[in-house]
């Protein structure tokens, strides 16, 4: 029913003004009694041999919502119903800010692809907490953190730490954003020398709590064998918990929109089906070069249960959604689910 006749319908209005309308839908019906259980009995798979223990945590199952999504923390609980295993929430700043000017989103119907430049909008870590603090605890919970786009490169790192101190009682896991190719300095944040320092600096401030949180790191699709050799040796030397493979990609090679249409857009990341086999060359490469040293989750182009376990059979741990979320519908999560039971 999504794609025939939800689909169709949510297309025809402008992508960021039906995804917050679509926040409102959810919300809404969820409030109404014993709806939350019809969804659940629709979307949750529910079984053991779906479990996966990684980073000393208990996922429900493998399959994941990318941050981008619920930015602010204000759909989790309800999204838990849907059969996720986890979701991350963010990117998350230390001050709320608007990101780019408007129109930054853009479909690429033919291709399944979206374009977006937001440009990490989001409402700030302080009301990002206020959200978490309502966690019914249905479900793991990442925080993607980052920097705000005013914040000078002298005080990146304090962004980060700001961020990381403050959602640290408040998620399971942490991933270091330094990959968004829509916000400013992305050279800095993909310097060796600087990851080095941002990732010891959130290190150490990990350790000062009693119980420490995993910390991943979130890389490009675009980057090449040498720039991943380089982030092997990254992870060898700072003893980091994992990576997410991969955010969006800045290259439009193979697509289907015309050089028109894309020129109209302007710049952005592209997500979805069209970095599909990008990402998934950018997860075997690691996993095969590391000798499957750290845990990967791959993400980019899942519109499907087969696209799924290609990332899996390249070598990640767990898979994230988002653009086929938005392209499939709900029911993407479940036959994933129901294809990993069928081949364990």
């Amino acid at each position: 029913m999504y794609k025939q006749l939800i689909r169709p319908i949510f297309f025809s209005f402008d992508p960021e003004k039906i995804h917050h309308f679509t926040f409102s839908l959810i919300k809404l019906t969820s409030k109404i009694p014993g709806l939350q259980a019809v969804f659940r009995s629709l979307y949750v798979v529910n079984d053991k041999k779906l479990e996966r223990n990684l980073f000393g945590l208990t996922f429900k199952n493998p399959v994941g919502l990318a941050a981008g999504f619920d930015k602010n923390a204000v759909l989790y609980n309800e999204l838990a119903n849907f059969g996720f295993g986890f979701i991350e929430i963010g990117t998350v700043t230390p001050k709320g800010q608007a990101g780019n000017p408007k129109k930054r989103l853009f479909r690429l119907k033919d291709d399944k692809g979206i374009i977006n430049r937001m440009g990490f909008n989001n409402e700030g870590v302080e009301a990002a907490i206020t959200q978490l603090k309502k966690n019914k605890g249905q479900l793991v919970i990442g925080g993607n953190i980052g920097k705000n786009t005013a914040t000078k490169p002298e005080d990146y790192t304090k962004d980060y730490l700001t961020c990381f101190n403050a959602l640290h009682p408040y998620v399971d896991y942490f991933v270091l954003n330094v990959s968004c190719p829509n916000v400013g300095s992305h050279e800095k944040l993909n310097d060796k020398d600087y990851l080095l320092e941002l990732i010891g600096a959130v290190q150490k401030a990990n350790k000062t709590f009693e119980k420490q949180k995993p910390i991943v790191l979130k890389i490009a699709p675009d980057l090449n064998e040498g720039q991943l050799d380089e982030i092997i040796e990254l992870i060898n030397e700072t003893n980091l918990d994992g990576v997410i493979a991969s955010n969006t990609s800045v290259d439009r090679t193979g697509l289907k929109a015309s050089e028109s249409m894309l020129n109209a857009i302007g710049n952005g990341g592209l997500s979805g089906q069209p970095i599909k086999d990008k990402s998934t060359k950018v997860i075997q490469y690691l996993a095969t070069k590391s000798n499957k040293a750290f845990p990967i989750i791959g993400v980019g182009g899942i519109h499907s249960a087969n696209d799924a376990l290609e990332k899996i059979n390249a070598g990640a741990d767990l898979v994230q959604v988002y653009t086929g979320f938005i392209y499939e519908g709900p029911r993407l999560v479940k036959s994933i689910n129901k294809a990993l039971l069928k081949t364990t």
